[in-house]
């Protein structure tokens, strides 16, 4: 890590530390019930004994299962919507068609059809995740792929390439940067359906995962577990995007000099 990149993270962790202590300050200090609002100890405390019997852990690994597969279903549709848009105009056409139609209709309102379609369970769950990751990913990829200069292209086509193999081999390279967008933007509109679609279908599968947990305990009126569970979310999100997203992309974008728009 470098000196700037440091000093960066120590602001940011001065930033939180200090929001903490406000949360604390206020709580205890003012009329706050903590039945309503607990202090910031109070939930730390909860986290750090739900991470330590497992529970937080096991629901979190639940929902990340689900998302990870429901992502990878949706990225693999919006590759072949894709790449029949750039292959043909009717394509094209299709693809804008469905993401016109499709990509501002919010994932939550999938949730009454999809449980009449799948029932209860995983499948009700992957299905509104696929609906959240499709339409972003194929904007993204198909912008990435459209914006392929034409000299790479007829590289491409000089040596025999077509199809999936032109795709494969030249396209989504040099598209990278686009689809690693769409993946970042996929991965947050699922992130939070899976935890809205939770509260709904509850259970799925051998337990429920994070929006069940959080649900059951507001249920339960356990408060300080409730937002723990919402800091589980939030530290994900925060793992994903700053650690996983930022590694893949300093190995991958920075490190070959490419950018979105360039």
């Amino acid at each position: 890590m470098t000196r700037a990149a440091t000093r960066t993270a120590l602001r940011k962790a001065a930033i939180l530390a200090a929001l903490l202590a406000a949360w604390e300050a206020w709580t205890r200090l003012g009329e706050v019930s903590p039945l309503l609002f607990p202090p910031a100890s109070t939930v730390l405390a909860a986290f750090g004994r739900s991470l330590a019997n497992g529970e937080v852990p096991g629901y979190a690994a639940q929902s990340l299962q689900v998302l990870l597969t429901g992502m990878a279903l949706g990225s693999a549709l919006a590759l072949v919507l894709t790449t029949l848009a750039v292959g043909t105009r009717l394509g094209a056409e299709f693809l804008e068609t469905l993401t016109s139609m499709f990509n501002p209709l919010p994932a939550i309102a999938l949730m009454p059809l999809s449980l009449l379609w799948f029932g209860l369970g995983v499948q009700s769950l992957i299905f509104v995740i696929v609906h959240s990751v499709l339409w972003p990913m194929s904007l993204n990829t198909y912008t990435g792929f459209v914006t392929v200069p034409p000299t790479l292209r007829r590289v491409g086509q000089n040596f025999g390439l077509s199809g999936w193999r032109l795709v494969l081999g030249i396209l989504l390279p040099a598209a990278f940067p686009y689809i690693l967008s769409g993946l970042k933007i996929g991965w947050a509109f699922a992130w939070r359906t899976i935890i809205a679609a939770e509260m709904v279908f509850g259970v799925a599968g051998s337990q429920g995962g994070l929006g069940w947990f959080i649900y059951q305990n507001r249920f339960e009126m356990n408060t300080d577990l409730v937002f723990a569970g919402l800091l589980t979310v939030i530290l994900i999100g925060l793992l994903v995007e700053n650690l996983i997203f930022r590694w893949i992309e300093r190995r991958t974008v920075q490190r070959w000099g490419m950018s979105a728009g360039h």
